[in-house]
């Protein structure tokens, strides 16, 4: 019993103090506060966002790129990952294009988003798009590939012959807990993705954040650092408590 309350209060413990030292450091005048603005200060900025109604028009817009981005990123990265894991010809196909664009961070990609779609919400959902395709593809082509050979082979003795029934029935169950590992790393980058996006001009926290840093309102950026943090932490505990449910057989 003591163990679990120790367990549950050290982290509470870090915090507060990360927060009491991030207070100290600009109070003691050590870091000038218009660099780092000491976290007391940040319910009054944010007051001042909502009141203009600055912050949920910001989060409305992120919102629509993340969650938009986000399931296109994921269905196609499932969509390829279940195909090239499933067929070697595919995979042969595709095995060279994947190392020429694998490496090529998403950010590259600015410069034709914005050519192809302008400075615009399409731009935005085509970077997030395509930072959580090839976390959410590899992690479904390795998932498949790892399926146990004799379970498709037992689904064929069961008359599950033709390839779409061993799909849905054996290869997408058995590799769901690999995809699913792949879908929750790609909700966190999603949110990078999302930033990044919007720093360039879409309406969203990436922009405001923008806004705020070039009039020197640093109160205001970390209130919209801390607003995704916030967003990141209930789309995971969201999704961490799904995955157990999809998970349930395996319990």
């Amino acid at each position: 019993m003591r163990s679990r309350s120790a367990a549950l209060l050290l982290p509470l413990v870090g915090l507060a103090a990360f927060f009491a030292l991030w207070e100290a450091v600009p109070g003691l005048s050590l870091v000038n506060p218009a660099f780092l603005p000491p976290p007391s200060v940040l319910p009054e900025a944010f007051l001042r966002e909502l009141r203009s109604g600055q912050w949920l028009t910001a989060i409305g817009g992120s919102l629509g790129h993340y969650l938009v981005g986000l399931a296109l990123g994921i269905g196609l990265g499932i969509a390829a990952g279940t195909l090239t894991g499933m067929s070697r010809t595919a995979e042969g196909l595709t095995a060279w294009v994947v190392r020429v664009l694998r490496p090529v961070p998403g950010l590259a990609w600015v410069p034709f988003a914005i050519i192809w779609f302008g400075v615009s919400p399409q731009a935005a959902l085509f970077i997030v798009a395509i930072g959580v395709f090839w976390i959410v593809y590899f992690a479904s082509h390795g998932a498949i590939r790892g399926v146990d050979r004799d379970l498709i082979e037992l689904a064929a003795a069961f008359g599950f012959r033709s390839a779409p029934e061993r799909l849905v029935t054996v290869v997408w169950p058995a590799a769901m807990p690999g995809i699913l590992v792949g879908v929750r790393t790609a909700i966190g980058q999603a949110w990078m993705a999302v930033v990044a996006a919007e720093i360039f001009g879409v309406a969203g926290l990436g922009q405001r954040m923008m806004q705020a840093s070039t009039l020197l309102a640093t109160d205001i950026v970390v209130v919209y650092m801390l607003t995704m943090a916030l967003l990141y932490g209930v789309f995971d505990a969201a999704f961490t408590a799904l995955q157990g449910w999809m998970l349930r057989w395996r319990a």
